[in-house]
């Protein structure tokens, strides 16, 4: 008879072929499933290697994800038809009957199981509306992206496609919610996420799972919030840092960009905490623009130009004098001079600033809220 073992694990664990087959107590399988697709992907490395043919080793790819296919359904088909039992004992120790256990924890395991498609998780709840939004939200998404880059011929709309993920994830997080509400008796309401957002927005509450799940994009999650200085500057500082370095060819500042995203993302998460057990305020990272709107406008001034010489004046400066190599001197000496008056000059601008404090006395700026 088969032990009491989680289906959920059992699922999860046969991602690695074979080892959710042993952890159900299927032996056979766990030793066959695992030969079959390591010897078929090896194989096919191997085979490659010594042939040079990139045909053999896409064979024994194929043939390695066939495997791993057909062992996640057959773990999958034995999970559905598996029904626990109950035997009861009499009171001299011996079997006397045998009962089918269908507990919640099958239900359980249909519900996120399916979930893995968004939306059929709710539709086996019963909650066709919100199950029809998440479906679309997903799918509608994608299908619409995809359509746009293959219209306009430009990749940039793939970027968006890092939403499909947060989709998901709040959609797991919502089926496995409303499954535990469920089973703990409380009745549920078929409303869209439209529905419920809205709803949300009237009462002056929102939801702090789509705030975390917003604040994977920087700013977006205190935005949802109702930080929306602080919000912006994080959404303009990740994006613009991203455009600039890639314009003006700065690869030795990328590490930047994980920086800030690492930055705004636990600050979202801070946010998050607080909402709803005291009052949060409107807080820029960056204070003080005012004071510095001659410096901002040097810097767009020059990056104007810039883009007007390296736009129009090289380019016209190449078709009269081509042997000059001007392309490759301008940008190599170029990114040298921007790299050491970057550096230069921010080193110059925490020296002053240091002395200036220390002089006056004040303490630096910091933010509150981290208090």
């Amino acid at each position: 008879m088969q032990p009491q073992r989680s289906k959920g694990f059992a699922f999860i664990l046969n991602i690695l072929p074979g080892l959710g087959h042993y952890y159900w107590g299927r032996k056979g399988r766990a030793l066959l499933y695992p030969l079959l697709f390591f010897g078929s992907l090896f194989g096919g490395i191997l085979f490659g290697i010594m042939s040079a043919s990139d045909a053999v080793f896409a064979l024994g790819l194929l043939g390695a994800l066939m495997i791993w296919g057909i062992s996640m359904l057959d773990l999958l088909i034995a999970l559905i038809r598996y029904t626990p039992v109950t035997i009861i004992h009499d009171e001299f120790g011996r079997p006397m009957e045998i009962r089918q256990d269908k507990s919640d924890e099958s239900e359980r395991f249909y519900t996120i199981l399916l979930s893995f498609i968004p939306g059929l998780g709710h539709f086996q709840l019963g909650l066709m509306q919100r199950g029809l939004s998440f479906l679309i939200a997903f799918f509608g998404l994608g299908t619409i992206l995809v359509f746009l880059t293959g219209l306009t011929h430009e990749s940039v709309f793939l970027l968006f496609l890092g939403m499909l993920p947060i989709i998901w994830l709040y959609c797991m997080f919502d089926v496995v919610q409303l499954v535990h509400r469920k089973q703990a008796g409380d009745l549920l309401i078929d409303r869209t996420l439209f529905d419920e957002l809205e709803s949300g927005r009237e009462s002056g509450r929102r939801s702090k799972v789509f705030a975390t799940l917003l604040s994977a994009f920087p700013g977006a999650g205190q935005m949802y919030l109702g930080l929306q200085k602080r919000g912006l500057q994080l959404m303009v500082l990740f994006l613009g840092s991203i455009y600039v370095l890639d314009v003006l060819k700065l690869s030795v500042f990328l590490f930047l960009i994980p920086l800030i995203w690492f930055y705004a993302f636990f600050d979202g998460l801070q946010q998050v905490s607080r909402y709803g057990r005291e009052p949060l305020r409107d807080r820029p990272i960056i204070s003080g623009l005012g004071n510095q709107q001659r410096w901002l406008g040097l810097g767009l001034l020059i990056l104007g130009i810039y883009f007007v010489f390296t736009s129009v004046v090289m380019p016209y400066v190449e078709t009269l004098f081509p042997d000059l190599h001007l392309d490759y001197r301008i940008r190599t000496y170029m990114k040298t001079v921007i790299v050491a008056v970057l550096l230069i000059g921010g080193g110059i601008k925490l020296m002053t600033g240091s002395k200036k404090d220390s002089r006056s006395g004040n303490r630096p700026f910091y933010d509150s809220d981290n208090d």
